[in-house]
């Protein structure tokens, strides 16, 4: 790891001392395309949810050894499956934008498709922060896990349906994360066109499949809530960026009024724009400050709720603790 920061670190210098011979200074960010910020952006949504699954995957997987072993694979074969799915969702919501674009303009698309990106990205953010959800979807499948495997020992289940029931686990786990990132590419996929997408896509894939290497092949156990959070905190900067963009968006549209604040407007360069989706007008600041409470607020009150789980949870073993000693008090009496 020191070795690998230190290179890093080492190309990073490199990297500005580059630009300071060929640029002669840092270069201006309004003479270059925002594709690079697609790419970034697309790249972390689709390497959160890959490390979603992977968690989830791996949850599900946690026991199956030795003899167990086989029932890994009717899970994994679920998850290619829910993959290929995913794949087959993208073609067909494209094809379905595609065939709206005959009747409604461009532009109008833009703005529907972004808006739906931003729905689901704030549902992700929501997902993300509340813990309760997310250990829940994890518990939700490793129950069903438990009651297939208990079935099976019972013999109150046929083979075919436990495998079945397994590989639907598998698939549900994939496909889920999959259709999110299916809709949220949509706005991109207009905006920027298929190559970016494909391109930002594929690297978030590639960091994903890194993490499932090292888990399930590898077995290292890696710092997921220190990667949890980190995306987190850069999935909320590209919720203000998409909000900025989409603001812009639905006033080109007609969709909403523009009221622009002329001592910003000499203050805000146009590249914070492009790059930050920072406009210098009343609407585009106003909700991208109000995305901010949000995720703020979904933050603090996702630790409030863990805070007094956490509580009960204490004075109930608390209780428990106790109980003994009156059971005991009562048999003397």
């Amino acid at each position: 790891m020191r070795l690998l920061l230190a290179a890093s670190g080492m190309v990073l210098i490199a990297v500005l001392i580059w630009q300071a011979i060929v640029s002669r200074g840092v270069p201006d960010p309004s003479t270059q395309q925002p594709q690079a910020v697609a790419l970034v952006n697309i790249s972390l949504l689709v390497f959160r949810e890959a490390l979603e699954f992977v968690l989830v995957l791996a949850a599900i997987m946690a026991n199956m050894v030795d003899a167990r072993a086989h029932y890994r694979k009717p899970v994994v074969w679920g998850a290619v499956a829910g993959f290929v799915c995913s794949v087959g969702t993208w073609f067909v919501a494209a094809g379905i934008v595609d065939d709206l674009l005959e009747s409604v303009s461009a532009l109008h698309m833009q703005a529907a498709t972004g808006l739906l990106a931003i729905i689901v990205l704030l549902i992700i953010m929501n997902w993300f922060f509340h813990k309760v959800y997310w250990g829940g979807w994890i518990s939700l499948h490793n129950r069903k896990k438990r009651e297939l495997l208990h079935e099976d020992q019972d013999e109150t289940i046929s083979r075919s349906r436990l495998l079945f029931g397994l590989a639907m686990l598998g698939f549900f786990s994939m496909y889920r994360e999959g259709f999110e990132v299916v809709l949220f590419l949509q706005s991109y996929r207009l905006k920027m066109g298929g190559a970016v997408v494909l391109g930002g896509a594929a690297f978030g894939l590639y960091l994903g499949a890194i993490v499932a290497v090292l888990t399930f092949i590898a077995h290292q156990k890696l710092p997921y809530r220190k990667m949890l959070i980190f995306t987190g905190v850069m999935l909320a900067m590209v919720l203000m960026v998409m909000v900025g963009e989409q603001v812009q968006e639905m006033q080109l549209a007609g969709w909403m009024s523009t009221t622009e604040i002329p001592l910003l407007a000499s203050i805000i360069p146009e590249w914070m724009g492009m790059w930050f989706g920072i406009f210098p007008n009343a609407e585009g600041l106003a909700l991208q400050t109000m995305a901010m409470v949000l995720v703020g607020g979904s933050y603090f009150a996702a630790r409030k709720t863990s805070s007094v789980k956490q509580k009960k949870q204490a004075e109930s073993n608390a209780a428990a603790a106790r109980q003994p000693s009156l059971v005991s008090a009562h048999t003397e009496i």
